[in-house]
């Protein structure tokens, strides 16, 4: 066999060549007769996941070789949208639901009946799969935040257990996380928040902790490695990633907060696969028994969807079949999908390219509310409580967020702020931006202002 390196839309990928024909034995009572395409897979996850399962699936297949086309969840979404005419991919692998819902939408995604069985149809109140069976739930995924346990303890830090400890001044530039516009599940932790606490109090809460961050990563991969390495104490994360990290060894934990949600990583056969039989295969071998298992390999820590997975565990591992609680959020992926260009719009508007004043009207804003509280000065204590409403102000409401005409304005995500945008969305976030610098810098104000009572 020859190799030859590839380059896509927006990622590269190995492809190794196949034989013009082959026949495949499915199983021992079955066969399947495969086209002369490689299958090619469409993924979000990293190296670390897709190589332990390429790998595992070529063994079992041997005549079959695997393609993985490395992209972030919306990048992925683009490139699906935008090759659809002349389709060359067979599978979508990727976290975020509401990503499969856009392919869905715009019937990208293939119908496909799995024959294994033993898969719960939900778990809590979210299905696994698809009611309509365009894309499989292969395990869960609940969202919280990872501590390097050596930097918590030079530093003096607690351990943190809600979302609304990591606004405590003590972790003033020890946090990190990736933006949802860069990481589907950076997305759903911001959207299980919001959900969970409301628009405005989710917002605020969201606030609060990006005032606390050292850095905004430009992947999500960016937010473990960061608290792996110590480049900072604590990241907001996708539960595998601390759990990965701790089974290989870091001295790391990971913790699920109250407020969260536990919802189905998911696959899909694309629409007009070229290789559809192989597809077929590779999604029932990530829900057999054999895929299942390897969910529990220490590079990856992935919540199995089958219960009979968790028997091997080790102790202490989340096992969401037993009743334990790991969200409280019923998570509305209807609602979710209404506002994810949005929300992801309003959070790089308001964190992402102003973190700067966000982090100084915040210093300035805790400085000014511990010095007052000391001193027990009710007029600079509403000085510091206009300047906390300033930084929490959201430009629009939920309602709006989530109004088709509106939403539908935002087409386009920014990878830096200096990036062109439609005429409208660029308007709209030009507005949002002006209106959110002048708050910050008012709440620095009246911040300083109380500092100066004092």
């Amino acid at each position: 066999m020859t190799a030859s390196k590839h380059q896509g839309l927006t990622g590269k990928y190995v492809k190794v060549s196949l034989a013009s024909s082959i026949i495949l034995a499915l199983s021992s009572t079955s066969s399947l007769a495969m086209s002369d395409k490689d299958l090619v897979i469409v993924t979000s996850f990293p190296n670390d996941v897709t190589d332990v399962y390429k790998k595992a699936f070529e063994k079992k297949y041997p005549n079959i070789n695997v393609e993985v086309l490395s992209k972030k969840t919306t990048a992925g979404i683009k490139y699906l949208q935008e090759t659809s005419s002349n389709n060359k991919s067979d599978i979508f692998w990727a976290s975020a639901p509401d990503a499969f819902e856009v392919l869905k939408d715009n019937n990208l995604l293939a119908a496909y009946q799995s024959s294994v069985s033993g898969i719960p149809e939900k778990v809590g109140t979210f299905p696994i799969n698809d009611p309509d069976g365009f894309y499989k739930g292969f395990a869960l995924s609940g969202y919280g935040m990872m501590w390097n346990e050596r930097y918590m303890k030079a530093k003096k830090l607690p351990t943190p257990k809600e979302w609304h400890d990591l606004a405590d001044p003590v972790y003033h530039k020890h946090v990190g996380m990736s933006a949802p516009s860069r990481s589907g599940t950076t997305h759903l932790t911001v959207e299980a928040i919001l959900q969970g606490e409301g628009w405005e109090q989710g917002w605020s809460t969201l606030k609060s902790i990006s005032g606390n961050f050292k850095t905004v990563t430009e992947r999500s991969f960016g937010v473990p490695d960061g608290v792996n390495s110590g480049s900072f104490g604590v990241g907001i994360v996708i539960d595998f990633f601390g759990l990965s990290s701790k089974a290989t060894g870091f001295p790391v934990d990971f913790h699920y907060p109250t407020v969260t949600a536990l919802v189905p990583a998911n696959v899909g056969m694309v629409s007009n696969a070229p290789n559809n039989e192989a597809a077929a295969a590779f999604i029932d071998f990530l829900l057999s028994e054999e895929g299942q298992a390897l969910l529990l390999d220490k590079k990856i820590q992935r919540l199995p969807v089958n219960p009979a997975a968790y028997a091997s565990t080790p102790e202490g591992f989340p096992n969401p079949f037993t009743g334990e609680q790991l969200g409280t959020v019923d998570f509305n992926l209807d609602v979710s999908k209404s506002r994810y260009n949005v929300v992801n719009s309003l959070f790089d508007v308001m964190v992402t390219y102003r973190l700067d004043e966000l982090r100084e009207a915040t210093k300035a804003i805790q400085e000014a509310e511990a010095k007052a509280k000391a001193a027990k000065n009710s007029e600079a204590m509403n000085l510091v409580a206009e300047a906390k409403l300033l930084v929490s102000a959201v430009p629009i409401t939920a309602e709006q967020a989530s109004d088709p005409k509106f939403a539908g304005i935002f087409t386009k995500k920014r990878k830096k702020a200096s990036d062109k945008v439609e005429a409208r969305q660029a308007e709209i976030e030009q507005e949002w931006d002006k209106t959110t610098l002048a708050n910050y810098q008012k709440a620095t104000e009246l911040a300083e202002q109380a500092i100066e009572l004092l």
